[in-house]
């Protein structure tokens, strides 16, 4: 890897450009949904399924929240974390 794609102070790799991560919301989609069919999820555990960075899921499942795909619970959990579920949708 290039310096470019490590943070200067830690050696870190670098977040992905937010652009790239939006992107990838349609293909994630199914997936996502796939895990919450036992059960509605957090973040955290969302990412931990997909094998994903938590900041990339979050911009993913907001994104489905905000079309209609996904719906949260109104209070968070004793962790403090929303927990996410599927909606049933007409012809999807």
């Amino acid at each position: 890897m290039s310096a470019a794609e490590h943070t200067p102070a830690t050696g870190a790799p670098a977040p992905r450009p937010v652009r790239e991560i939006i992107r990838e919301e349609q293909l994630m989609r199914a997936r996502i949904l796939r895990l919450l069919e036992d059960g509605g999820k957090t973040i955290p555990e969302i990412a931990e399924g997909l094998g994903a960075p938590t900041a990339e899921v979050t911009y993913w499942v907001m994104g489905l929240r905000k079309y209609g795909w996904l719906r949260e619970d109104k209070e968070v959990n004793d962790e403090g974390y929303y927990v996410y579920e599927a909606i049933e949708r007409e012809n999807a």
